[in-house]
């Protein structure tokens, strides 16, 4: 595949943009090339800017969901165009979606929005800190939350890709209030919400992690979790983000059964334009302005377009029997990645998968918490990249994110993928592993 237009593109792009990219884990060093620029995206497609095309696992990183294109996302979209662009004004399409999303996710009574999943956590997390009147923030090792100051201590996504620190630029007297223990680990768990004299405000998690890979969460961990911050008076924050809309129409909260006082998504939300939102019990949403003292504002928040394809998204979300189907094409799918692991490297990979999202970690399993991803071998990861890219696949630059199955990829999409990762895994086989 020819790629010379978006080198070309790369070169100039770094003269103007840090980096050349917008987002760090797109620049491909961990993978150990350059980006490929994106000409337009239909269905299960990308089209890049040399005319290549490649079967999308990408997604958007996860919010496109129906696929790219869908024709009621983008008529709700054009209509809504036809309107204009921003108000800076309460819209009758604000309620609507904040009435589908109240409806959809257990743990929401009442729902802000916000213009992305960054903005979204920490305004969570300022609200449980207004809510609590404490000030330190309890994360997991390896969770992403967004590149607010508070969430830069051992996180995950693009921190971990690149290998660099978590928190430069980030004052001491913020890094102080940020407490990041282990995923899935009970006894840290327990001590730490018991030290009352730490002064807890909330604890935030993936309920899946999906930024240092997939890692499910155990439900023993995640029931103690809920028991012991409802017997604290600790807010429980899931940032589900890439799990709302995701794992089902409840969330990951509703597959677990397990319902937080506070929930942040984004992604899905806006069928993929930029927005977010957080939203929980009325007692705690009460708080936020003007009703209450904790300030949180935003020129674009319920901006008319994003609303618009939110609503549509849903809508196509909420019919009879989307989720199973998406389900049983992700367990297919997933099922035939592990038996081509299996007979080709046996023992040197492993898949998680939750739902509709899943990776396939180049390292002997389990992969259950940051340490075990970080065992995986990023080199090979890297090699497969590669070899599934020059084979029209899309996947993810970094070992450490989450392919995704979207309800536009047809049997033949997921079976090139399938020939395709057979092919490299062959080749892999007679490679020496790199460490």
């Amino acid at each position: 595949m020819g790629t010379e237009t978006s080198k070309t593109l790369f070169s100039k792009a770094q003269t103007v943009i840090p980096g050349g990219v917008n987002s760090p884990v797109r620049a491909c060093r961990a993978v150990g090339t350059t980006p490929l620029f994106v000409d337009r995206a239909a269905g299960a497609k990308i089209y890049d800017v040399d005319g290549n095309v490649y079967v999308d696992f990408v997604c958007s990183w996860g919010p496109m969901i129906l696929g790219h294109g869908h024709p009621a996302v983008t008529a709700a979209i054009r209509a809504a165009l036809e309107k204009g662009t921003s108000f800076g004004a309460p819209c009758p399409s604000e309620i609507e979606l904040a009435e589908l999303v109240v409806a959809a996710l257990p743990s929401v009574e009442k729902v802000r929005f916000v213009s992305s999943g960054t903005e979204a956590t920490m305004s969570a997390i300022r609200l449980a800190r207004g809510y609590t009147g404490k000030n330190v923030v309890v994360k997991f090792d390896g969770c992403y939350h967004g590149h607010a100051d508070s969430f830069l201590v051992k996180a995950g996504s693009g921190v971990i890709t690149l290998g660099i620190p978590g928190s430069p630029g980030v004052p001491a007297d913020i890094v102080k209030n940020t407490m990041s223990i282990p995923y899935n680990d009970i006894a840290t768990l327990e001590k730490t919400l018991a030290d009352d004299r730490l002064g807890i405000a909330c604890v935030i998690m993936e309920p899946v992690a999906g930024n240092m890979g997939v890692v499910p969460p155990d439900l023993a961990f995640m029931r103690m979790l809920r028991e012991l911050t409802a017997a604290k008076g600790i807010v429980l924050i899931f940032d589900e983000v890439i799990t709302g809309f995701r794992l089902g129409l409840g969330g990951a909260q509703a597959r677990f059964g397990i319902t937080p006082d506070l929930t942040c998504l984004g992604k899905i939300l806006g069928g993929g334009l930029p927005v977010g939102a957080y939203g929980g019990k009325a007692a705690i949403m009460d708080q936020i302005a003007p009703d209450g003292p904790v300030y949180q504002a935003g020129t674009l928040s319920g901006n008319p377009l994003a609303m618009a394809a939110g609503i549509a998204t849903l809508k196509v979300l909420k019919e009879p029997g989307f989720y199973d189907r998406l389900e049983d094409k992700a367990a297919t799918f997933a099922g035939a990645l592990a038996k081509l692991a299996d007979t080709y490297l046996p023992g040197q990979t492993t898949l998680n998968r939750v739902g509709s999202m899943m990776t396939n970690f180049f390292t002997a399993g389990p992969v259950t918490d940051f340490t075990s991803a970080m065992r995986a071998d990023t080199a090979r990861y890297a090699a497969f990249f590669r070899d599934m890219q020059a084979q029209g696949i899309w996947l993810a630059p970094s070992q450490f994110e989450a392919a995704f199955i979207s309800a536009a990829q047809s049997p033949a999409d997921l079976n090139l993928a399938l020939d395709k990762t057979e092919w490299s895994f062959k080749k892999m086989a007679n490679r020496p592993k790199s460490r």
